[in-house]
């Protein structure tokens, strides 16, 4: 997918400019900066990543590529506590399709954030299993999930087919209350 269209996708999920996010499992930043290209210079995206390459290769873009926003590349699991600021938002995007646990993740999420929070999930609209899907969050699940963990009721808010695979990804938000 390219820039533009990540951006595309996310705009409406992050539609105030400025504040404190997170992007989970951000690898080497795409998203991180399709999110940085939404809230703009006042914004601070910390780009968390459990592999060293992944944060090295943030590294190297931002000296070459410098975002629109302070990105903050920092190695940890996303599966385990996180020294993290309280949070205006959260980008997990092609993350959760990797987690067994999606429900605890979601309520251990809630954790970061502050109230009127938002959690912003990209995802692929399957229900079945794929080698790169090993476990799918079509958005019925994700809403479902979320509404369990807390949140309020989620909102798509885009679509893309992907053009690697030709599958649907969607963009959803759930707040804080």
């Amino acid at each position: 997918m390219e820039h533009g269209e990540m951006v595309a996708l996310i705009r409406d999920g992050a539609p105030e400019p400025g504040g404190v996010w997170a992007d989970l499992g951000a690898g080497t930043g795409n998203f991180t900066w399709a999110l940085a290209e939404v809230l703009g210079p006042a914004a601070t995206i910390y780009a968390l990543d459990r592999d060293a390459r992944a944060i090295a290769a943030q590294q190297a873009r931002m000296r070459a590529d410098p975002p629109r926003a302070t990105i903050v590349p920092h190695q940890a699991d996303v599966l385990r506590p996180l020294d993290l600021p309280p949070l205006d938002g959260i980008i997990c995007a092609n993350l959760l399709h990797f987690v067994r646990d999606q429900a605890g993740l979601l309520r251990r999420l809630r954790a970061y954030l502050r109230s009127g929070g938002r959690l912003l999930v990209v995802e692929y609209e399957l229900s079945l299993p794929i080698p790169w899907v090993p476990h799918p969050l079509p958005f019925a699940r994700f809403a479902a999930l979320a509404r369990e963990a807390g949140y309020q009721t989620p909102t798509r808010v885009g679509a893309r087919r992907s053009p690697s695979s030709g599958r649907v990804m969607y963009a959803a938000v759930a707040r804080m209350p």
